[in-house]
Order: C-alpha cells, then structure tokens, then sequence
C-alpha cells in the first residue's frame, strides 16, 4: 500500500504496533540506517541507547497524563550502526487504553542542532526535566532523588556541556543560539 504523504514525508514515520516497526518512510530508514525492508519487524527496543531507556520510555507511556494517546520528547535513539543521536520524537496511538496497540510515530534527526555528549541514563534523565523547565526540587520529586543530587547532576551536565549558568545549558541542550 503506497501513500505518497506517508512515504516522502521529510521526517521520519514509523506505524508501530506492540511496539514493533510494522512500516517506515525512507527518511526514517535514511535516520537510522538501513531500507525500509531491513527496519521492518524490528523492534523498536533496538534504536534505543539502552534497554532501560526503552524501559522508562515505555513506562511513561503508561502514565495517566500520557492516556490522551498523543506524546512527544527529546532523547537520545541509536542508528543501526550503534551511533548514538538526539530525536525529536512525536507520536498518536490510535488507542488511549491500549497506547502500544498501534500508533504513528515521527522521528526527527536533531544531530545538526545537538552534538551528542556521553551522559549517564540519569544525567540524560536531568537533561531532559531541565529543559522542560522543572526546578531542581520538581526533578527530584519526579525522579525520586535529592535536591543535592539534582544539583550534583546539573554540576556534572554544565561542565560536560561547556556552559557557565543554567540558561546557557539549557540553550545547548535545546539547540537554541546563545
């Protein structure tokens, strides 16, 4: 079945099902690497970092506030060559009860804004909570640590990004201009 919108789009589309690639556009194959025929029936476990990301990802999913069946972030996918790359990642599932039935999934490639910094999964964690603007007290609620410890983490992520202040971090982390 050709559909011209879904097959040219300029960012990457993907019909997931349980979770599995079931069909791709060439932008999401040129993305992550391989044809459109090799990504098919491929877990999608395996363009992500780790199998805890997967984990997590698929566990805020789950979440009430994620019930209305449409989801976007930032984070960090793996090409099939196991390089490791920023995503803008949107997606509707066509079932807010059952969100890993089936859903449409965009993916687009942010390496060009946002070079990739070696982050431990929580540093990534911190990451992205700052750059949705929580304070350090909001992330350590949500990811049940320490005001101290967020800050350790924001200290870890300002000198492995370059960045003097917070705002300058989150600038970096957004790809925004300075």
């Amino acid at each position: 079945m050709s559909d011209p919108a879904f097959d040219f789009a300029p960012v990457g589309l993907a019909l997931l099902e349980h979770r599995v690639i079931k069909r791709c556009n060439q932008q999401f194959a040129d993305t992550f690497g391989g044809s459109c025929a090799e990504l098919t029936e491929l877990p999608i476990a395996a363009l992500y970092p780790s199998p805890e990301d997967y984990l997590r990802i698929g566990a805020r999913l789950q979440m009430p506030e994620a019930r209305s069946g449409v989801y976007h972030d930032e984070r960090i996918m793996r090409r099939t060559s196991g390089a490791l790359f920023w995503c803008r990642v949107r997606g509707r599932s066509i079932s807010h009860e059952q969100p890993f039935q089936t859903g449409v999934w965009s993916f687009a490639d942010l390496s060009d804004e946002r070079p990739v910094v070696s982050l431990t999964p929580r540093e990534r964690e911190v990451a992205i909570l700052t750059c949705r603007g929580l304070s350090a007290k909001e992330i350590g609620l949500q990811l049940d640590l320490s005001y101290r410890t967020v800050e350790t983490h924001r200290a870890r992520l300002l000198d492995k990004f370059g960045a003097r202040k917070l705002p300058e971090l989150v600038a970096k982390l957004s790809g925004m201009p300075l």
